[in-house]
């Protein structure tokens, strides 16, 4: 079926998990990955039998290592650590986060290296092509071993502890279990420590953000071309010999989607031979978006390799009859990236709003003193660059990585934690304030624009700026100025004004 994701815990796609996240696509298990998920959980069993000595099947957990548990309590040994577990705070990630982590944890799990049942899987499959969705608290993950609080809260749902929200009600999981005819599942030895070690949080919200970031960095750039002609830039520092001379990729993708923007464009050529070069903000748009770029796309390649990795401890090798305890559970490599995505994402804001600082200063442009008319009786755009500024300050604080600050847990057994978790999450803030700050450029920027007719803007620039105004009209005296940046902000983030732009000119790199 082409809405159906086939996991085998080795070929999922970022778009993958957009499209089971955001779309509803169902996903199920492949008939080799039923295959060994079904051997390691019959060799986990075994080894209880036996009275094998195992960690988190036979011993405690973190500092408890050393006490070895008595087969007949494996299983509530399994149970315990998820409810003791399920202590996180703060407000629950939206549910396309959740159907994210709940896909990701599905699919490492069906790599058959954790010792979890298929039936236990299974109903997390079940939950996921159903529309049952746990409530994970943000807070709580160190990010080593991996993202034990938040899994945790998803994992006890399976057995009917905790909340979920289910056809857009927040409910006791047990009341949703019983409205879609399902039982209570029943944890076998080392199932608790498979459902909640590992990094598959932090992973989930970095696949989505680096997506959505991918998407918006696209759009920075026409947002950036409408504010060049607004200001009536100088086209040289796009010139395509400058970058092939500094071949960084990012830098000369944004110098050749800057040209393809400004094709045409009757501003950029009448003004052209006033001066030979523009502010930084202006100049250095492909240096500084490119850059951006270019982490984003390292940002990318990690989280790819980490969706399909067996991230959770211990691995079982069943075929060896060995289980190691590694530290796959370690969140560092999505730690970094995701403190990388951060300052990424901070940057593009950053320039963006020092665009839109020249916009409404007089002085440094030949446009109305905050582009509206009886500037001093009408204030016109001088309030959103301070909210701008006010937010591209929230982002520089946010900017301290979370990696570089490790506090040790469990009586310093775990002495380094990654927080990626944290990491994660600060990306995704800093993201949501990153579109917020383009889109009150766009909305500067589109009314700069409009004193520069009947001179005509580039093809993609017009495009865009025909975007904008179908929905938000120009500025002849100080309106209610909040609706008009909600109405540019969900251009932005609903990639409208991106459409538009490549409806006009083709697809941005």
């Amino acid at each position: 079926m082409s809405n159906t994701v086939v996991l085998n815990g080795t070929s999922l796609t970022i778009q993958d998990v957009v499209n089971v996240a955001r779309k509803g696509y169902k996903v199920e298990i492949a008939p080799e990955a039923k295959h060994l998920i079904a051997e390691c959980a019959a060799s986990v069993q075994e080894w209880v039998k036996d009275g094998r000595v195992v960690y988190g099947i036979t011993t405690g957990f973190g500092d408890l290592a050393s006490v070895v548990i008595p087969a007949d309590k494996s299983r509530q040994l399994q149970e315990n650590l998820l409810i003791s577990h399920s202590c996180g705070f703060g407000e629950a990630y939206p549910e396309d986060y959740v159907r994210a982590v709940m896909l990701l944890r599905i699919n490492t799990l069906t790599r058959g290296y954790s010792g979890i049942t298929l039936e236990t899987l299974s109903q997390l499959v079940d939950y996921l092509n159903l529309g049952i969705h746990p409530v994970i608290p943000r807070q709580g993950s160190v990010g080593a071993s991996g993202d034990l609080c938040p899994l945790s809260h998803l994992a006890i749902t399976l057995f009917g502890q905790g909340e979920v929200f289910y056809q857009g009600k927040r409910m006791p999981a047990a009341e949703a279990l019983s409205i879609v005819g399902k039982k209570p599942i029943q944890l076998m030895p080392k199932e608790g420590l498979a459902l909640n070690n590992g990094t598959t949080v932090m992973t989930a919200v970095a696949a989505l953000c680096v997506y959505d970031a991918m998407q918006f960095a696209k759009t920075v750039d026409v947002v950036a071309g409408i504010s060049a002609e607004a200001l009536h830039a100088v086209p040289y520092a796009f010139d395509k010999r400058t970058h092939d001379l500094r071949p960084q990729i990012g830098q000369s993708i944004v110098a050749e989607n800057m040209r393809r923007l400004l094709d045409g464009s009757e501003i950029i050529e009448s003004y052209k031979k006033d001066r030979v070069q523009d502010a930084y903000s202006l100049r250095c748009i492909p240096q500084v978006h490119g850059a951006s770029r270019d982490a984003l796309q390292y940002v990318y390649d990690k989280v790819d390799i980490e969706i399909n990795s067996v991230t959770d401890n211990p691995i079982i090798f069943h075929q060896d009859g060995e289980a190691i305890s590694g530290g796959n559970f370690h969140g560092q490599p999505m730690a970094l990236a995701m403190d990388f995505f951060g300052i990424a994402v901070a940057e593009l804001a950053s320039i963006s709003e020092r665009r839109t600082a020249r916009l409404v200063d007089h002085k440094l442009s030949d446009l109305p003193a905050f582009l509206v008319a009886e500037s001093g009786v009408n204030s016109g755009f001088m309030i959103p660059q301070y909210t701008a500024a006010a937010i591209v300050s929230e982002n520089k604080v946010l900017a301290h990585p979370s990696c570089v600050d490790s506090i040790p847990t469990s009586a310093n057994q775990e002495d380094h934690v990654s927080m990626g978790a944290y990491s994660a999450r600060k990306g995704y803030t800093m993201l949501n304030n990153a579109r917020r700050v383009l889109a009150v450029e766009l909305l500067t920027a589109s009314q700069g624009l409009d004193f520069r007719a009947p001179l005509k803007p580039g093809r993609g620039t017009a495009a865009a700026h025909k975007a904008v105004r179908a929905e938000v009209p120009f500025v002849e005296k100080d309106p209610y100025m909040y609706p008009l940046m909600q109405q540019t902000l969900e251009l932005v983030e609903s990639g409208r004004v991106l459409e538009a732009a490549e409806r006009e000119i083709g697809a941005l790199k």
